[in-house]
């Protein structure tokens, strides 16, 4: 089962503030989820959580506009917040160092509900960033990663086109070409639908 909650709220970095709406996705079945971006609104992520329980609270990174609920989700639901530790000063911007997670690394596995989520780690649009592969679904919950046109944005501190499009070649367009991509913020793709046009993008990287 894959639910999605859009959120709206705004983004910060660098100084600017940008208005953003977020997908939040929700995985597992009917007794309990994995919870991967809590974004801007915890009530409305709830709400849509119901009764079921919430193993983690997974951030695919830290930029803000993809942890600013998850303290509060984490407080309604009791879960762990699970993040790449190398985000820590991205994390520190929203929480300082007195919010805590559970770190997350590549190759990590995270069960729910009978579905087997691997931990990817892609940096370059933060350095800790994550994807979520789901091999049972045919699914990857990409983050900021990969999104439907390219790569997740690089122009801002702690990021790398470079980086990006290193794990992206190296760690996504590995996956069957079938696999459908859940992105941060927009519509969703596939693998297949992406590769032509992320080659372009790897040509023009190096």
């Amino acid at each position: 089962m894959i639910d999605r909650v859009i959120t709206s709220g705004t983004f910060s970095l660098d100084g600017g503030t940008w208005d953003v709406d977020n997908n939040v996705w929700l995985v597992g079945d009917a007794r309990e989820v994995v919870v991967i971006d809590a974004a801007h609104d915890a009530a409305a992520i709830a709400e849509r959580v119901g009764g079921r329980g919430v193993r983690a609270i997974v951030c695919t990174h830290a930029h803000n506009d993809h942890i600013n609920a998850a303290r509060d989700l984490a407080e309604r639901t009791g879960a762990p917040i699970r993040l790449h530790p190398a985000d820590q000063v991205l994390w520190e911007q929203v929480y300082g160092p007195e919010v805590a997670y559970e770190p997350l690394g590549d190759g990590d596995k995270l069960t729910v509900g009978g579905i087997a989520l691997q931990v990817l780690h892609t940096p370059g649009h933060a350095p800790g960033a994550i994807c979520l592969y789901a091999p049972d679904l045919g699914a990857l919950f990409s983050g900021d990663t990969l999104f439907k046109g390219g790569p997740g944005a690089t122009g801002r501190s702690y990021s790398s086109f470079e980086t990006i499009i290193d794990s992206i070649k190296e760690r996504l367009l590995t996956l069957p070409p079938e696999t459908v991509v859940h992105t941060g913020h927009g519509d969703s793709t596939s693998i297949g639908a992406e590769a032509p046009h992320l080659e372009e993008w790897i040509a023009r990287g190096h």
